[in-house]
């Protein structure tokens, strides 16, 4: 076990190299303190965040669990357009006698659309309990199921399968995701909700996650230092264009009912900035999954041939990132395409042509997403590359000037 939180910690690979750990040392502190310097500059005092009163908090008002005791089908009377003149679900509604956790019998109805994905008798549901001053009863109404019981059991089989598979990585990876979910927690979101600049604070943050989320998941080393370089490369290159994308093709960051109630609660946010700053951050785990996956080919390439010049390693390495860019392309699209799944069926549904279809707010928003991420994805990835190549140990073989500049060696004949 020693010797596997030594190898983690990247003690010993670096040895007989303590005049590079040192300036990349250097440098990295003065990049943590010029971080840390604009997340103080950034972070917002309590009173700025926006707030909007819970609407379940008021007098009388409350939020209850209950149990599912019996389930039966009525006629709620609905035609096929609501009264908006938009399509609407028809079919029965559900009257659901629910017992609460406080021993109350409640009846609610749900709507077909909830009806129809199946409601049976023993399921966990959630309910607003409302109970005006001076009312005799209670009335109830159907907010949600109840989710929380198995999501936790589902967060913790993750865990243990990571731990299991990963070991002494994967359990640190689970320490860096609660990082990172703390930090935008903490200070990402507070900052947007104060009205701060959206871009800035996604740059920031996203540095500064990274900054700590490499080195504790990866272990301090040169190899590691070269895919935080890498990463943040992709971070700059992806802010800058998501900047530029986000005023050429005029996203406002308003697409629904969402956005306009977070208008409403919380003025100052330009919603534009935010659709800039969500580019930044969407981006961010496969870009990450890419610098270290270069970074480490370069060690790895290094390790299996001493004597290797840079430029040879660099090439054999590109190699490697070609084909993780071209796995990661369809990845992140995939990954998209998931999340926006409702919308895509919607819009498919529709008789709109696609180029119409893209044009959307709600659509084209996740197509700029999606291509300002693979572009900075993609550029980060020759980024990276050199940088590992550079930092990487020297070649052994004493034919090699020890700086290896890049001339001593012809292109690699593999490369052709």
């Amino acid at each position: 076990m020693t010797h596997d939180l030594h190898s983690h910690l990247g003690i010993g690979e670096d040895r007989g190299r303590r005049g590079l750990a040192t300036v990349l040392a250097g440098v990295v502190g003065a990049l943590a303190l010029v971080l840390g310097v604009a997340a103080w500059v950034l972070w917002p005092d309590a009173d700025d965040v926006a707030k909007a009163p819970n609407p379940y908090g008021t007098q009388g008002v409350s939020l209850v669990s209950g149990t599912v005791t019996d389930v039966r089908a009525v006629d709620c009377g609905g035609g096929s357009v609501g009264p908006d003149g938009l399509p609407a679900v028809q079919g029965d509604c559900g009257e659901l006698l629910v017992r609460t956790a406080d021993d109350e019998s409640a009846t609610v109805i749900v709507q077909p659309a909830v009806f129809r994905t199946g409601v049976e008798v023993g399921d966990s549901v959630e309910l607003v309990r409302v109970e005006p001053e001076g009312a005799a009863e209670p009335t109830f109404e159907f907010l949600d199921f109840d989710r929380g019981v198995p999501l936790v059991w589902l967060g913790l089989a993750c865990a243990v399968v990571i731990v299991a598979v990963a070991r002494w990585r994967g359990l640190l990876a689970i320490g860096g995701v609660v990082a990172t979910i703390g930090a935008i927690v903490v200070f990402v979101l507070p900052a947007l909700l104060a009205g701060e600049n959206p871009l800035a604070v996604a740059v920031v943050g996203s540095s500064t996650i990274m900054l700590f989320v490499l080195y504790l998941v990866h272990g301090v080393s040169i190899r590691t230092t070269a895919a935080l370089f890498g990463t943040l490369i992709g971070i700059a290159l992806t802010a800058v264009l998501g900047w530029f994308t986000t005023g050429w093709t005029h996203l406002t960051g308003i697409s629904s009912e969402d956005d306009q109630i977070l208008m409403a609660v919380a003025g100052q946010i330009s919603l534009s900035g935010v659709v800039t700053a969500s580019m930044v951050i969407a981006g961010l785990g496969v870009l990450n999954d890419v610098t270290v996956t270069q970074a480490s080919a370069v060690w790895e390439l290094r390790a299996a041939q001493p004597e290797a010049s840079r430029r040879s390693t660099f090439l054999s390495a590109m190699r490697i990132g070609r084909d993780h860019i071209a796995s990661s392309v369809y990845t992140l699209v995939f990954a998209y395409a998931g999340t926006a799944m409702t919308v895509l069926l919607l819009v498919a549904a529709y008789d709109r042509s696609l180029l119409e279809i893209a044009g959307t707010e709600q659509v084209g928003a996740e197509i700029a997403r999606t291509l300002v991420g693979l572009i900075g994805l993609v550029l980060a990835v020759p980024a990276t590359t050199a940088i590992a190549a550079a930092l990487a140990p020297a070649p052994s073989d004493p034919a090699h000037d020890p700086a290896d500049v890049i001339r001593d060696e012809g292109p690699d004949p593999r490369s052709v």
